[in-house]
């Protein structure tokens, strides 16, 4: 965090955020054994910023995404929202700030009810939520098809007659519909082609500039990451291991994890594709039974016997902080 962070306090706080799940028929000592997705995370998101979650599929970022919308509750940790502690609220006391919390999700069909209308879709946070009269909607959902990139003569049709980016569209459209202050996205253009992706990201960061959105831009690909990003945090394992800059992150990174997964991408600028690319060797640990110390450890070309023994923390108050004992310089 830097001093002008410090000085602000964040529209989001995770602290110590642990997302826990029994594993059926595994007990430990007669207790069920718990499958930590997320493992004590601790995270600021600041107003109007573009935060990247990054890592390997399975690294817990999605379980995370979920955790903080209050669609999974937390194990352990508090999730601090506009000030107000939501970790514990139920269904009742977590409506009022449903509208301002909001999520888009990685596949929009499935997120999408097949048999609504796009009208039927888009009218539901307004009724269920009473934002606006009846007869006020059709308007509202008109504004908000104009404000995606979508013709309101589309109003009528189901989700099976939108193409993938048209849908994804359609999920922006729902979401800010509520007028949020947060959004966290689910791998929002990973299933869509390259072109729509552009299309797509461009879309969400003249929203962002329009409405003063946060998002939280959860992504495996490094590329869309370093296109919206302001800030970007790095997950292994269901533990962060960097968070910094983009711009710094990118060029300096400080974990070999971090280094390591930037290198195995391959560039966006042709003329660099003869710079090497660097495969990241092993397999992911099983969740289950963690390496001791650094989780990183097992594939780390830089490992040493403090990495084994002792687990490294994600240091507090620097701007570009990284959980390595040995950080690269």
């Amino acid at each position: 965090m830097s001093e002008s962070e410090a000085a602000v306090e964040p529209l989001l706080k995770l602290e110590q955020i642990t997302a826990a799940y029994p594993v059926k028929g595994k007990r430990l000592l007669g207790k069920k054994t718990l499958l930590r997705a997320v493992d004590r995370v601790s995270l600021n998101v600041y107003t109007g910023e573009t935060l990247g979650l990054v890592g390997e599929s399975g690294c817990g970022k999605s379980t995370l995404g979920r955790t903080i919308v209050r669609l999974e509750r937390p194990h352990t940790g508090r999730l601090i929202f506009e000030g107000r502690d939501i970790t514990t609220l139920g269904q009742r006391e977590m409506r009022p700030f449903r509208t301002r919390l909001q999520m888009i999700f990685q596949d929009p069909y499935t997120s999408l009810n097949p048999r609504r209308t796009v009208l039927d879709t888009l009218a539901e946070p307004y009724v269920v939520h009473r934002l606006a009269p009846r007869t006020d909607i059709p308007g509202k959902v008109a504004k908000l098809l104009d404000m995606v990139g979508l013709p309101r003569a589309s109003m009528q049709r189901l989700p099976h007659e939108f193409s993938g980016g048209q849908r994804q569209r359609l999920g922006i459209a729902r979401a800010i519909a509520f007028e949020p202050k947060l959004i966290v996205c689910d791998e929002p253009v990973s299933a869509l082609d390259v072109s729509i992706q552009a299309q797509v990201l461009n879309l969400m960061a003249d929203l962002q500039r329009e409405l003063k959105l946060t998002y939280l831009f959860i992504s495996h690909g490094i590329g869309a990451v370093n296109y919206i990003s302001t800030r970007v945090a790095v997950m292994y394992l269901g533990r962060l291991v960097e968070v910094g800059d983009r711009k710094e992150l990118f060029l300096r990174p400080k974990h070999p994890y971090t280094r390591i997964l930037l290198r195995a991408h391959p560039p966006a600028d042709p003329l660099l594709r003869e710079r090497p690319r660097t495969p990241i060797a092993g397999e992911v640990p099983n969740l289950l039974n963690p390496p001791s110390g650094c989780r990183f450890h097992t594939r780390c070309p830089f490992a040493q016997e403090r990495c084994r023994a002792e687990e490294p923390q994600l240091p507090e108050g620097q701007p570009h902080a990284a959980a390595c004992h040995y950080p690269l310089a």
